[in-house]
Order: C-alpha cells, then sequence, then structure tokens
C-alpha cells in the first residue's frame, strides 16, 4: 500500500516548480491531488501529467488573498474527491527590493499572499479536519524567516509569521489529531529564484555567491523538497508537530 493511498491533498501555488514537483510525488504515492493555482492553465498543466502518468489529480484555480476564491475551490475539492487530508500551503510571492525602496502597496500585497493568504487556506481547512480528528498540514516557508535575507524584508516577515502560525495552530489543534509543521527552502532553482537574481543587477556574481556559501556546493531544486514534505505529511510523522525543516543544503544550520 502506498503512504497517500486514498488521502486527499490540496498544494497551493501547485502550478509552479516545488509546488509541481511536490504535486507529482503525492500522485507517484498514491494521493488524490488539488493542484490550487492562480494560474489555472498551469495547474492543470501539472494536473493533466499526473493522470497521464496513472495518477488522480484535478486543477483548481484558487486565488489564496481571496477568501471567497479559497471556500469556493474547498469545496469544489471535497465534492471532487473527497474531504482534505493534507494541506501544503506554497503558493508564495517576492519582492526583491531594499527595504527602504519598497512601497506600502507591496507591503500589502507581500503580505496578503505570503501570509493572510496561509491563514485563508487554515480557515477553510481545519474545521473538517477538527470534526474528523485527523489531518496534516505542511507550512512552506523560508530560511529567510530563519536568518534575514538582504532585499527580502517584507517576505521575511511574513515567513517568520507562518512559522509563529504554525506553532500556535499545532499547539491549538493537537488535540484533534492534527500536526502541522514547516519547511523552509534555502535559495531553490524556481522563477522566483530567477526574479530575485535579476533583482540584484548581477545574476551570475549571485549565483557564484549562493553556491559557495551552501556546503552541498549546489543551488536547490524542486526536486529536493517533496520529501521533507511528503514525511510531515505521512504516518511516519504522526509524532510530529510544531516542528521547522530547513531545506537548504546545510546554508542555515539550527540546533
Amino acid at each position: 500500500m502506498q503512504r497517500f493511498e486514498s488521502k486527499t491533498v490540496v498544494v497551493t501555488g501547485g502550478g509552479g516548480g516545488i509546488g509541481g514537483a511536490t504535486c507529482r510525488r503525492f500522485a507517484r504515492e498514491g494521493a488524490k491531488v488539488a493542484v490550487y493555482d492562480m494560474n489555472l492553465d498551469a495547474a492543470e498543466k501539472v494536473a493533466a501529467g499526473i493522470r497521464d502518468e496513472g495518477g488522480q489529480a484535478q486543477a483548481f484555480r484558487c486565488d489564496i488573498t481571496d477568501r471567497a476564491s479559497v471556500d469556493k475551490a474547498v469545496e469544489a475539492t471535497q465534492q471532487g474527491l473527497g474531504p482534505i487530508d493534507v494541506l501544503v500551503n506554497n503558493a508564495g510571492w517576492d519582492v526583491f527590493k531594499p527595504f527602504t525602496k519598497t512601497e506600502p502597496a507591496q507591503w500589502d500585497k507581500l503580505i496578503a499572499i505570503n501570509l493572510t493568504g496561509a491563514l485563508h487556506m487554515h480557515h477553510a481547512v481545519l474545521p473538517g479536519m477538527a470534526a474528523r480528528k485527523a489531518g496534516r498540514i505542511v507550512n512552506i516557508a523560508s530560511d529567510a524567516a530563519r536568518v534575514g535575507s538582504s532585499g527580502e524584508a517584507v517576505y521575511a516577515a511574513c515567513k517568520g509569521g507562518l512559522v509563529a502560525f504554525s506553532k500556535t495552530i499545532a499547539r491549538e489543534h493537537a488535540r484533534h489529531g492534527i500536526t502541522v509543521n514547516v519547511v523552509c527552502p534555502g535559495p531553490t532553482d524556481t522563477a522566483l529564484f530567477a526574479d530575485y537574481k535579476e533583482g540584484a543587477g548581477n545574476p551570475e556574481k549571485l549565483m557564484e555567491a549562493f553556491t559557495r556559501s551552501i556546503p552541498l556546493g549546489r543551488i536547490g531544486q524542486p526536486d529536493d523538497l517533496p520529501g521533507a514534505i511528503l514525511f510531515f505529511a505521512s504516518g511516519d510523522a504522526g509524532f510530529v508537530t510544531g516542528q521547522v525543516l530547513s531545506v537548504s543544503g546545510g546554508l542555515t544550520m539550527n540546533g
């Protein structure tokens, strides 16, 4: 029996690099995958690829900053795939500028996507999990939340908030059999990281600096993340909650 056979898994930002890799890994381990993304075409491309491999997946357009959109996607998921067993909050966005060069409108968008969006997803999914006395939530934060990152002040603040929120929800819902854990990627070769490099003004130099600073000697790839995410979502992590794991090639090391 596969680890996630008959389980319904929601992945936000599922049309992107880390999200897509995570959706595919869940499907290969038997899950029914709900691919959430603002870009429905990107979500459907991931879902179609999963179905082509014999897996189960449906794509849903979901703007996590809009509670009505979240509620609509969650309802459609439950009707089409069944009660949600696993939630992976992966969607994110960033703007790469020194804090004093950013504007309040950018702060609002960063907070809406990286923090409020995750709150919407928790608020929509937790009641059902609590009623069933079971559930797994994995929140994707960032090593920027743990050690800071130049040019990402508000993003780091949001991800730090997500870590603190996750620990609190883990405490509040432990009695319901729900675990909540956090995975913090380091620099990972995604579209977001490409934007970060361009924003720095010298992408090649930045890439060299990151590579030198990572003990394992390379930038992360999207496929480096699903192993940690699926561990927290699995029965193997049934006695693990409120924990934060960096997947960064050793860039950050926390005792």
